[in-house]
């Protein structure tokens, strides 16, 4: 199928082939991401205008749309020029006036005469107690009453685009729609009552009354179903992709993962254990994995990481795992290289920072195959980087990280399996959107040990106290992070906000004390700031948000995070995760500057009130909507016109398995419906997945 679809057509010509449609309206329905017919289908009425004939005003409560019959009786001309002409009018009840602004000479005396009778549609309002009609919608003779809509769709417009003009062209769009054999699983349409596509658009585009526009309808149901069905088959046909890349079976014999349970002091949580056991199977299967391991900060997600690395070296492969910063990766080699060591592996770490002589060894090493894990940061993905036998690669902290990038990745080994790791919950609708390619795991159990944070909310008018009990906490051989706001979008900015507070400190609490990182630092003076901090020679370290991703401190006990409330929730409960990883009992304080909005009140109140990352990151979609969450632009994540994340999780969890039942009965999507759905998937503009189909 090489290309677009005869039948299709229609729809991807231009705007201006529409009726009604010039080259400037165009242009301005364009700024409304309206490009062509199809755009104008999708563009559906947010509400409705109800013109149902009434037999006088009486029966409306203004401010209304009212369409009724009236008889002209006299003509008030503006007092002033460019004042309101007003026109006379009575219905079979009452009396009100038609009022018109900029009326042209005897326009308005030609067009309505004293004693003739006309029809009448728009706002009636009262002023000063009397009911006028400021230029009325629609005016006409009662003898051509059949020319008014009963119900007028209200589309949602931008500049420059009238109801009028969007209106007439959703018309001449549904005039051409083509026949399309349905896509949708027929038991799956009968059993939930959808109409067919077309009917649900003429529908859709047809209110009679508000609940008509709900999305709860059968028709906007199907639509909104549509798109998440399309996004949903471009994903498993990308999963489709991964494991057709034949898999090497990797089937460990335990003997190293033993080591190292034996080496820990405590026993994995249910849900470590349950994780584990779902990836060796995966590395075990002739197919390539492709998981994502989802845990709430302080999880354990590293050991979980550790035991499937250790699985591909008993079965004589390697494994490697990919950090997104310098930092993060030197503390992931640290924290497994004891491990590590008891299971008599070799783990290496492979950086930026490696140069020369140094770096040519670990390269040989590599190749040769007597470095078994690797740790590193992108730079494992550098041309000159070989590995013996590479089986399994980990990826931490995949926001930054795409569809696209985990194919790359996946070609570096030979069908080496891939597991992705985060520590950002991710609320289940949203991770079906991003990571529907992916099959997951779940940490959702604390291992022992993690104490709760008391978290308190503190006005910043008490700053001082803050920094009184900083200094008491200090002399006790404590250790504290003091997050700085984030202001605006000037780095600028942020950086002074950073070092004022770290000047104020520094005088408060006693030089040395005190240390700062923020995002201006070369990496070099970072590293070395995270460096004193972690050995406890600095006790506060002053930071913008660098530190929310993985930094482990056991002896930080204090977190300060000035100015709360501009923080998103999700990023709070990341950055209270850095602290209650040790002994000490730990605090959380919330610094916000009143008075506080409605939505920050309720914001700081979850995070006081539960430390479940799942149920957090729930609220935080509900509140602030789906691309805000994760930043549409950098996820990828698709734009929906018709379906909403938020509140139709449920459906979107139907499309997945939907789509991936479609491609394992049907694979070639050589079926009635596959052929189908290959039109469908045109229509929907998924290239990536017509793409994928062709290479299939």
């Amino acid at each position: 199928m090489s290309g677009r679809p005869a039948v299709l057509f229609p729809l991807f010509a231009g705007l201006e082939t529409l009726p009604g449609i010039g080259a400037k309206t165009a242009a301005a329905l364009a700024q409304l991401d309206i490009a062509r017919p199809r755009d104008v289908l999708f563009a559906l009425p947010h509400s409705v205008i109800d013109r149902t004939p009434l037999r006088t005003i009486r029966e409306a409560v203004p401010p209304a749309i009212v369409t009724v019959e009236v008889t002209i009786d006299a003509h008030v001309p503006a007092r002033r020029k460019g004042g309101p002409s007003r026109v006379l009018v009575h219905d079979a009840e009452a009396e009100f006036a038609l009022v018109f602004f900029h009326a042209r000479g005897d326009f308005l005396e030609r067009q309505l005469p004293i004693g003739a009778r006309r029809l009448v549609s728009g706002k009636l309002e009262l002023f000063d107690g009397a009911a006028q009609m400021v230029h009325p919608d629609h005016l006409l003779p009662p003898e051509e009453a059949g020319k008014l809509p009963r119900f007028e769709p209200v589309y949602p417009l931008g500049a420059g685009v009238t109801q009028r003009v969007m209106a007439k062209a959703a018309e001449g769009a549904l005039a051409r729609l083509p026949d399309l054999s349905e896509w949708i699983d027929p038991a799956l349409r009968a059993r939930e009552g959808w109409p067919g596509w077309a009917e649900a658009l003429r529908t859709a585009h047809a209110p009679t009354s508000l609940a008509d526009t709900a999305p709860t309808t059968p028709a906007r149901t199907r639509l909104a179903y549509d798109e998440f069905f399309a996004h949903q088959m471009t994903l498993a046909l990308a999963r489709r992709m991964q494991r057709r890349g034949k898999g090497r079976a990797s089937l460990g014999d335990g003997r190293l993962r033993a080591r190292v349970l034996a080496a820990l002091p405590y026993r994995p949580t249910g849900a470590q254990t349950r994780a584990v056991e779902e990836i060796t199977a995966d590395m075990a299967s002739e197919r390539r994995m492709n998981r994502l391991l989802q845990g709430d900060v302080g999880s354990g997600k590293t050991l979980v990481a550790l035991l499937a690395l250790l699985a591909v070296v008993e079965a004589g492969g390697q494994g490697v795992m990919m950090a997104p910063t310098e930092i993060l990766a030197r503390q992931h080699h640290e924290g497994l290289v004891e491990l590590a060591e008891a299971a008599g592996v070799r783990l290496a770490l492979l950086t930026g920072r490696d140069k020369g002589a140094e770096r040519a060894a670990k390269l040989t090493d590599l190749a040769e195959g007597r470095i078994h894990i690797l740790i590193g940061t992108h730079a494992v993905f550098q041309k000159d980087v070989v590995f013996h036998d590479l089986r399994l690669v980990i990826v931490d902290e995949q926001h930054r990280f795409g569809v696209a990038q985990r194919m790359e990745l996946g070609a570096k080994g030979q069908a080496a399996d891939v597991l992705v790791m985060t520590a950002t919950p991710i609320p289940r609708s949203l991770a079906l959107a991003q990571y529907g390619d992916m099959d997951v795991s779940l940490l959702d159990e604390k291992p022992p040990g993690r104490k709760p944070v008391q978290t308190a909310l503190i006005s910043t008018a008490r700053i001082e106290e803050v920094v009184e009990r900083l200094r008491r906490a200090v002399a006790e051989g404590r250790q504290a992070y003091w997050v700085c706001p984030l202001v605006e979008e000037s780095e600028r900015v942020d950086l002074t906000a950073a070092e004022d507070r770290f000047l104020a400190l520094r005088a408060a609490l006693g030089e040395g004390v005190v240390g700062l990182v923020h995002g201006q630092m070369p990496p070099a003076d970072k590293d070395a700031a995270m460096a004193d901090f972690v050995a406890g020679r600095t006790r506060v370290l002053v930071a913008t948000t660098v530190i929310e991703v993985g930094v482990n401190v056991p002896a930080a006990s204090i977190m300060v995070i000035e100015r709360a409330e501009t923080f998103g929730l999700a990023q709070l409960h990341q950055l209270r995760g850095r602290v209650g990883r040790g002994a000490a009992a730990s605090t959380c304080l919330l610094l916000y500057q009143p008075p506080l909005s409605e939505s920050g009140e309720r914001r700081l109140a979850i995070l006081r009130e539960s430390e479940d990352g799942f149920r957090i990151a729930e609220e935080d979609l509900a509140m602030r909507g789906a691309g805000d969450v994760i930043g549409t632009a950098q996820s990828g994540l698709p734009r929906f016109r018709i379906a909403d994340f938020e509140r139709q999780a449920g459906l979107m969890a139907l499309a997945q398995s939907d789509a991936r039942t479609l491609l394992a009965r049907d694979p070639e999507l050589a079926s009635e419906r596959g052929q189908a759905v290959r039109v469908f998937l045109w229509l929907m503009e998924q290239d990536r997945a017509i793409r994928l189909i062709d290479v299939g």
